[in-house]
């Protein structure tokens, strides 16, 4: 229980300022990237009519999602952005994965990487949305029913970034709470594994594919 909270942070002094850098989310998110990467090239190295399990796997998880993709957004639109939505969801997928393996800690455990998902899905959403549209009908939009819903609407398309930054990092940190309450509460070799796989695995996948499928919807909003 005295590990719950200690955070290993680098503090680098910026024009009279301190930059505060989580270093054990650092760490494990570059551990996540670099999974991925070599999952990537695995899966990819020889490509075969008779592929084997990493192809397998990789083919059926990119043409589920392409296919998400393209029923959310048109043709043209589905293949610029059906790459981000795949790597969206395994970064995350892998990142909520991540706690299974002792010493090993969920990157989306510290809200600073929920946070800046949310944030990046937000820009490139309304980015779309300015380029389909064009800034003129863009702006309208905000607009409707009535002009003087125009800071309402402003004000939910921001709390679009708190709700899916705060429901998946929630998910994940009540998650490791809960596993780590247990485990110090109960001697069985049973239920805090079994509470560990719950959250991590099937919790984390939930959470991983709704925050996906979210900025998807988002995109597809503005858009339409």
């Amino acid at each position: 229980m005295e590990d719950l909270g200690k955070i290993h942070q680098l503090i680098v002094p910026c024009f009279g300022h301190d930059m505060v850098f989580n270093l054990e989310i650092i760490v494990m998110t570059w551990i996540v990237i670099l999974g991925l990467i070599c999952f990537g090239f695995l899966a990819a190295r020889k490509k075969n009519m008779l592929p084997g399990p990493l192809q397998i796997a990789g083919e059926l998880l990119i043409t589920a999602l392409f296919g998400l993709t393209g029923d959310a957004l048109d043709e043209k639109l589905a293949k610029k952005y059906a790459p981000l939505i795949c790597a969206l969801f395994m970064f995350l997928v892998v990142c909520n994965w991540l706690g299974l393996i002792p010493h090993l800690e969920e990157p989306t455990k510290d809200l600073n990487t929920p946070l800046s998902l949310g944030i990046m899905g937000f820009f490139i959403a309304h980015y779309t949305g300015i380029k389909a549209k064009g800034l003129k009908r863009y702006l309208l939009d905000y607009c409707h029913p009535i002009f003087i819903m125009a800071p309402l609407n402003v004000i939910g398309e921001l709390a679009k970034i708190v709700s899916i930054s705060f429901r998946l990092f929630g998910n994940i940190m009540g998650g490791a709470i809960i596993i780590l309450v247990v485990s110090h509460l109960t001697f069985s070799i049973i239920l805090p594994p079994f509470l560990n796989a719950f959250f991590g695995i099937f919790v984390g996948t939930i959470q991983a594919f709704v925050f996906t499928m979210l900025t998807l919807v988002y995109i597809s909003v503005q858009v339409n």
